[in-house]
């Protein structure tokens, strides 16, 4: 995986290889192109071609760690199987060239459905039937990602794995052509699986790390949750955006005209490390990147906290978050009503299924985030409708 998940691999004392690739680079690329298809500006600044070498770097890695000597023993490896999820790319390719097995495991639906659309593909009504149109929307995604990564896949085929070039029909095909079975990350009551998923793609829950065992807060958060009515968290990772003064100001303004008090994870505002649960945001990292914005009294700004022990035993009343997955299974697991602010990728997915199962509003995409948007879903977040739902 990617240098900066290097200490959350190696505390679990597994060994670590370094593929390349960032990931901040790539989240800021999926915010700013939220689809399949890239925008205008994408396409005439130079991110594509900055993207496409990368993947190519990532896919690179991909191989070599399978077959490298072990950075940390210096000992031979060669992989007997291979796990990975779908948009590491160089999966399939890898396992043919070795002739191992192959296991896809994710967090959102790969494999084509009548029961909803690909979470990367934004369908609007159509004249076809519904199922169908949703079907359909998989092998699109396919042949678009091919569209713009064929290439690039074939160079890893032919000049380093040896192995012989796939067509634009074969290529997008390949992982329902050869059956490879998918383990699904998904909890089975929020996404039931469809009844066209054959018996080698299973969802099996939401995987869980207990991070919370050894954590212990801060004085000044503890005081603060000691300090009044349960906080609502509000959150969105890392992700970018245009204007985090704005942001910022509608969350504070919302939150004080909801009258609740909540913890806020500003990472638009100064990123925090990815699994760096020992990095703190200080008052001045945050207030540094606002021209020295004031807190409110009722917002409590937060840097990386253990998900499982921040939503349990009732510290926190409801969430407000950007649909990551992982974020997710750790809200609805503590019963927590959660209203998504989607950016990318499959955050909207998780939006529409939250809503779906009644565990939170409509979600909210981040251009329609307003002061009166955000209240009023906080709003339904508290209210004992939303308690007695989840």
């Amino acid at each position: 995986t990617h240098e900066t998940f290097r200490t959350f691999v190696t505390k679990e004392e597994l060994e670590f290889f370094d593929i390349g690739g960032n990931p901040q680079d790539l989240m800021s690329y999926m915010v700013k192109n939220p689809g399949l298809i890239p925008g205008v500006d994408s396409l005439t600044n130079g991110d594509i071609p900055r993207k496409r070498r990368m993947l190519a770097e990532m896919m690179n890695g991909c191989w070599l760690s399978c077959h490298s000597r072990c950075p940390q023993t210096g000992k031979n490896f060669t992989a007997d199987a291979i796990i990975a999820n779908p948009p590491s790319f160089a999966h399939i390719h890898c396992a043919e060239a070795l002739g191992i097995p192959l296991l896809l495991s994710f967090t959102m639906p790969w494999s084509a459905t009548s029961a909803f659309p690909h979470p990367l593909v934004n369908v609007k009504d159509s004249n076809a039937r519904r199922g169908l149109t949703n079907y359909l929307t998989y092998p699109l995604a396919e042949l678009l990602t091919w569209q713009g990564m064929g290439d690039i896949i074939n160079k890893l085929r032919t000049r380093t794995l040896g192995l012989a070039p796939l067509s634009a029909r074969s290529g997008p095909a390949a992982l329902d052509t050869c059956k490879v079975p998918w383990t699904y990350c998904m909890s089975p009551a929020l996404v039931p699986k469809p009844k066209d998923w054959k018996n080698h793609i299973d969802v099996v829950g939401f995987y869980f790390l207990d991070l919370a065992t050894n954590y212990t807060p801060p004085d000044d958060l503890a005081a603060f949750l000691a300090s009044g009515d349960a906080p609502i968290y509000i959150g969105f990772g890392s992700v970018v955006v245009d204007d985090p003064v704005a942001m910022t100001s509608t969350i504070f303004e919302a939150t004080k005209q909801a009258g609740v008090r909540a913890l806020v994870s500003a990472g638009w505002v100064h990123p925090i490390p990815i699994f760096n649960l020992c990095h703190a945001l200080t008052l001045g990292d945050f207030q540094g990147g606002l021209g020295g914005v004031s807190i409110p009294s009722h917002i409590f700004i937060l840097g990386n906290i253990p998900h499982d022990w921040l939503f349990s035993n009732g510290r926190v009343a409801a969430v407000v978050h950007h649909g990551g997955a992982g974020t997710t299974a750790a809200g609805l697991s503590k019963g927590l009503p959660t209203v998504v602010v989607p950016f990318f990728g499959d955050q909207g997915f998780w939006g529409n299924m939250i809503h779906k199962a009644g565990a939170g509003p409509a979600p909210i995409p981040p251009k329609s985030l307003t002061v009166d948007s955000l209240k009023d879903a906080i709003g339904f977040l508290v209210s004992p409708a939303a308690k007695n739902t989840i």
